[in-house]
């Protein structure tokens, strides 16, 4: 989709990759998770998931906690300099999305408004 091409290279170049961004989003977003729900929620394998967990982790933009209901299990977290990534990042884009919209009529940003839920209930689906 060249919409998503173009939002990426918003992207400022040494920047994370999509997945690990994508990860921290959803922790900002979502709250702390296990790597195994994490998994699931992004669609990538367990294994997959234990690799950017770790990198995320090693960059200082996660943190791992014991599970206080399940001392086995451990829950991965955001750190303040993860969400300040994240924040960073998504201001980005979203500056350059209104931009943009700015050349729309009001009728192609209803449009528009609608065809995203559309797109995100197809990609839940």
């Amino acid at each position: 989709m060249r919409l998503a091409r173009r939002l990426r290279a918003e992207r400022e170049s040494g920047e994370l990759t999509l997945g690990r961004l994508a990860v921290l989003g959803r922790l900002e977003r979502d709250g702390p998770g296990t790597a195994s729900a994490l998994a699931a929620a992004e669609r990538v394998t367990p294994q997959s998931m234990a690799r950017i967990v770790q990198h995320l982790i090693d960059a200082g933009l996660a943190a791992r906690d014991t599970d206080p209901a399940d001392r086995r299990a451990a829950i991965v977290r955001i750190t303040e300099a993860g969400r300040s990534q994240v924040l960073r990042d998504r201001g980005r884009r979203e500056a350059w999305l209104a931009q943009a919209m700015t050349g729309l009529t009001d009728v192609e940003r209803e449009l528009l408004v609608l065809s995203a839920r559309l797109l995100d209930r197809l990609a839940d689906s």
